[in-house]
C-alpha cells in the first residue's frame, strides 16, 4: 500500500479498531495462473499476548481459493474502513483540487485451513459473538447433525498476521482545512461522521485551537 509519511500509523490500536470496526474484509490469493483471487467475508480480529494479531473466517467449500492456501498459504487481507469525498471549499483560497479520505489496514497473513468440526465452531462463535450474540443459544439449540452438516460446507481459516499496515488519510499536512473538513464531516452521512471521530482522536482540529 503506498503510504506517505503524514498519513502512516504505526499505533496497533488504530489498526485494530478499524479492523473490528469495519470487519468486512477482503482475501487476496494468487489462483493456479497467477492472478488475484479476491473473496469478501467478515473475519473476527483476536489480539493475542504479546500483541500480536489472528484473523478468523471462512469461505463456501466450493470457493477454490481455500485450495489456493493449501497451495499457497502466504496471503493479504484488507480492510477498509469509513471513507469519504472531501471538497475543494474546505480551504480558504480558490487553487485547490478535490480529494478522497478514508481509513484502512492491509495485512500479510499466513494461512492455516480448519477443517475439524470443533475448531470450526469455536471459530463460527467467534463471528456469531462480533455480530449477533443471542444467535449463540440458536445456534447452540440446533443439534449436533444439523451443525454438522451446516459446517461441512465450509472450510475455516485461521490468518495468522505477519506484517500489518495502517492509512489514515484525513488530510493531516493540511491543517488550514481541519476546521472546515471537520465540519464538513460531522454534518455528513455515517461513513463521514466516524472520520470526523477519527480527526478528534487524532487531534486535527487546525491552528485556530491548537
Amino acid at each position: 500500500m503506498y503510504q506517505p509519511p503524514q498519513f502512516r500509523s504505526t499505533n496497533a490500536q488504530d489498526a485494530a479498531d478499524i479492523m473490528r470496526g469495519w470487519p468486512f474484509a477482503s482475501l487476496i490469493t494468487t489462483d493456479d495462473e497467477g492472478l488475484p483471487f479476491v473473496t469478501h467475508l467478515p473475519l473476527h480480529l483476536e489480539v493475542e499476548e504479546g500483541g500480536h494479531f489472528t484473523l478468523w473466517g471462512h469461505v463456501a467449500k466450493p470457493n477454490p481459493q481455500w485450495r489456493h492456501l493449501e497451495a499457497r498459504p502466504r496471503a493479504l487481507v484488507t480492510f477498509m474502513g469509513p471513507h469519504a469525498y472531501q471538497s475543494p471549499a474546505i480551504y480558504p483560497d480558490r487553487q485547490r483540487v478535490p480529494s478522497w479520505n478514508y481509513l484502512a489496514v492491509h495485512c500479510k497473513v499466513q494461512a492455516r485451513l480448519i477443517t475439524e468440526p470443533q475448531p470450526k465452531d469455536v471459530m463460527l462463535k467467534m463471528l456469531i459473538a462480533d455480530h449477533e450474540a443471542p444467535y449463540a443459544q440458536q445456534w447452540g439449540e440446533l443439534g449436533t447433525d444439523y451443525q454438522l452438516r451446516m459446517m461441512t460446507g465450509i472450510v475455516g481459516l485461521e490468518l495468522r498476521v505477519t506484517e500489518w499496515a495502517c492509512k489514515l488519510k484525513l488530510n493531516q499536512h493540511r491543517p488550514e482545512s481541519h476546521l472546515s473538513l471537520r465540519e464538513q464531516y460531522a454534518a455528513g452521512p455515517e461513513d463521514a461522521r466516524a472520520l470526523a471521530a477519527w480527526m478528534d482522536r487524532l487531534g486535527l482540529k487546525g491552528p485556530k485551537e491548537t
